[in-house]
C-alpha cells in the first residue's frame, strides 16, 4: 500500500481556497493562526513580502509559492515596515463577502499583486511525524520547480483556474491544491532533515515494509519482535533503525497511529466505540477509552458528540 496516501487520507487532508487577491500598494495584512492547517500563498503577479513572528522573512516574486505548514500567524505586505492590520479588518474595510477577487486599493491593475491564497485542513487531533517534521515555512520558486514538472504544471493550473469565472473553477482549485500539497512535500524533502529521514524510512526496504504492515493491519497484535522477524531484521537493529528514521519507536508509532485511525473511524463510520476499539487493536473498550482520553483529553463518546 502507499503509506503516504494512507497517512494523508486518515489525517483528512482537505484543500480550501479562501481568496484570490488584487492588492495595490500600499497594503499589508496580518494573517491569524489557524490550528490543524497548512496555509499557502501563490503569487501570480507582482511580489509579496512574508514576515513571521520568529523574525524570518521572505520576498516572493511572480510564480513563487510559500507553504506555512503549521498555520502560524504571519504578515503579508508589499514592502517591509508596513503597519499590518488584521486580515479580518482588511476584509471588513473593503466589504469582502468571500466571493470573487479580494480587491484592496485602486491602483494600476497591471501593477497589482495577485495571489491565490488557501489552506489545507486536517481533522481535529491529527498528528503524525510528518506533520511534526515540517519546517516553519518553505518557499518553492519557479527555478526550483524546473526539476518538478508535475508540481509546476499543477501550480499553473491552480493559477489559471483561480482567476477563472467558469463553473466549477473554485472546486477545481481546492482539488488541485491537495495534489499540490503532496508534491510540495516531495519537493521540500531536501529542505527538512526530519522530512528527509521519514521519506527515507518509506523507501527503506525493511523499515518501509514494516510501515506497510502497520498501516495495512493496524489492529493486529504487533510486537517489536514480530515486526522485526517479518522484515528480516534482528529486534535490536530493527528498533534502532526505525527510531532513527521515524523519530519514534515502532510501538510508540503504532500506538499513535491506532489512535489516528480511531479518530477517522469515529468521524466517518457508524461503528460503535466497541467496534472502533476492536478494529484498532485494543483488548477492550475500557483500554481504548483510557488511551484515547490520555491522547485527546476526552473520551471517544464525547469526541464523537462534539464532531457531530
Amino acid at each position: 500500500m502507499d503509506v503516504l496516501n494512507d497517512i494523508l487520507d486518515t489525517l483528512n487532508l482537505k484543500g480550501v481556497l479562501y481568496f484570490r487577491t488584487n492588492f495595490s500598494a500600499p497594503w499589508a495584512a496580518t494573517v491569524p493562526d489557524l490550528e490543524q492547517a497548512a496555509r499557502f500563498h501563490l503569487v501570480v503577479q507582482g511580489s509579496c513580502r512574508v514576515e513571521f513572528s520568529s523574525g524570518a522573512a521572505v520576498t516572493l516574486a511572480a510564480g513563487d509559492l510559500v507553504l506555512i505548514p503549521k498555520g502560524r500567524s504571519h504578515v503579508l505586505a508589499d514592502q517591509p515596515g508596513r503597519t499590518a492590520p488584521t486580515l479580518e479588518t482588511v476584509l471588513e474595510s473593503v466589504n469582502y463577502d468571500g466571493e470573487g477577487v479580494l480587491v484592496v486599493g485602486d491602483g494600476d491593475p497591471n501593477a497589482t499583486t495577485q495571489m491565490v491564497c488557501g489552506h489545507f485542513n486536517f481533522r481535529s487531533g491529527a498528528d503524525h511525524p510528518i506533520l511534526r517534521a515540517l519546517p516553519e515555512y518553505f518557499v518553492t520558486t519557479t527555478s526550483m520547480r524546473a526539476r518538478q514538472p508535475l508540481l509546476d504544471e499543477m501550480l499553473r493550473l491552480v493559477a489559471q483556474r483561480a482567476f477563472s469565472e467558469d463553473i466549477g473553477s473554485a472546486a477545481a482549485v481546492t482539488r488541485l491544491s491537495e495534489i499540490v500539497f503532496i508534491e510540495l512535500l516531495r519537493a521540500g524533502i531536501d529542505r527538512s532533515d526530519g522530512l528527509t529521514s521519514i521519506l527515507e524510512a518509506f523507501r527503506d526496504r525493511q523499515i518501509g515494509q514494516a510501515l506497510q504492515l502497520i498501516h495495512a493491519r493496524p489492529g493486529d497484535p504487533w510486537t517489536v519482535d514480530g515486526l522485526a522477524s517479518d522484515v528480516g531484521m534482528s529486534r535490536s537493529r530493527f528498533a534502532e533503525r526505525f527510531s532513527a528514521l521515524m523519530g519514534t519507536g515502532p510501538m510508540a508509532y503504532l500506538a499513535d497511529w491506532r489512535l489516528q485511525k480511531a479518530l477517522s473511524l469515529l468521524d466517518e463510520s457508524g461503528c460503535s466505540v466497541q467496534q472502533v476499539a476492536s478494529q484498532t487493536g485494543y483488548q477492550s473498550p475500557a483500554a481504548f477509552t483510557r488511551a484515547f482520553s490520555g491522547k485527546f483529553g476526552m473520551p471517544p463518546t464525547e469526541y464523537r458528540r462534539k464532531a457531530a
